[in-house]
């Protein structure tokens, strides 16, 4: 860990790991759905990734200010999904071992505890372009063992169903406000990829509702350049609204 982490928000941590997520990505649609995955996919088309096509989660095309600067048809949106070009990072109310998600409810289908969103478009993001995770506020109220109802479908999932599910199946990564979590393991389990500076394993771990694979040697997510603190900081969120989504550690 490096001198910056003293001076380097929780929030500063998750954003540069959420615009990771689009690193290498081309020219692809990037749809953020929370405050600090769009603070890191504008940071990642000013940076590192200036091929994305910005939206606000929703039908907007956006610059880099986050101003809207256009409309993309449902239409045309939905072509973009299917053929894959496209990379989601939307919420998950669960997300079990295997990636699967779930926004709809809260206990069993027939007479749910709490009704959410519903299932949206989970199922056809997750089966054809790649979707990650945002989740601000890690517990094990989030990851569960098991999910009370599939939205977006996990390896698991994927592999019951077959060739036509898997061939385009993929979850780069499940950022939290603790660290970064991947499925790069034989079975696609999760697996803690990164920690954020300040928070150990056990934390996560104790934060999670089922067994994590945890490197022996695990790294930290990257320090931020000065350059992307100072576009973060005074560009693209200078009201500061990172810090309301995940607060200071």
């Amino acid at each position: 860990m490096t001198s910056s982490a003293t001076t380097t928000t929780r929030a500063e941590y998750c954003v540069i790991a959420c615009a990771e997520a689009w690193r290498d990505n081309g020219e692809v649609l990037a749809s953020p759905m929370g405050t600090i995955p769009a603070i890191g996919a504008r940071l990642a088309k000013r940076t590192f990734s200036p091929g994305l096509l910005l939206t606000d989660g929703e039908a907007t095309l956006v610059g880099l200010d986050g101003t809207p600067e256009g409309w993309l048809p449902y239409r045309q949106h939905l072509a973009m999904v299917t053929g894959g070009r496209r990379h989601v990072m939307m919420g998950a109310s669960q997300i079990d071992r295997f990636g699967n998600q779930n926004i709809s409810c809260i206990g069993d289908w027939q007479q749910p505890s709490r009704q959410l969103l519903g299932v949206r478009g989970a199922p056809v993001n997750t089966l054809n372009n790649p979707t990650s995770y945002w989740v601000p506020k890690h517990s094990t109220r989030v990851f569960v063992d098991k999910v009370d109802m599939v939205s977006g479908v996990g390896y698991d999932s994927a592999a019951a169903a077959g060739p036509s599910a898997t061939r385009y199946h993929r979850i780069p990564r499940v950022v939290t406000n603790l660290g970064i979590l991947d499925f790069d393991t034989p079975d696609h389990s999760m697996r803690l990829a990164a920690l954020h500076p300040g928070v150990s394993a056990a934390e996560v771990q104790e934060a999670t509702g089922f067994a994590l694979t945890v490197p022996a040697d695990g790294p930290y997510t990257r320090e931020p350049t000065p350059e992307e603190l100072r576009l973060i900081r005074e560009v693209i969120d200078p009201e500061g609204l990172r810090e309301h989504e995940v607060r200071p550690s």
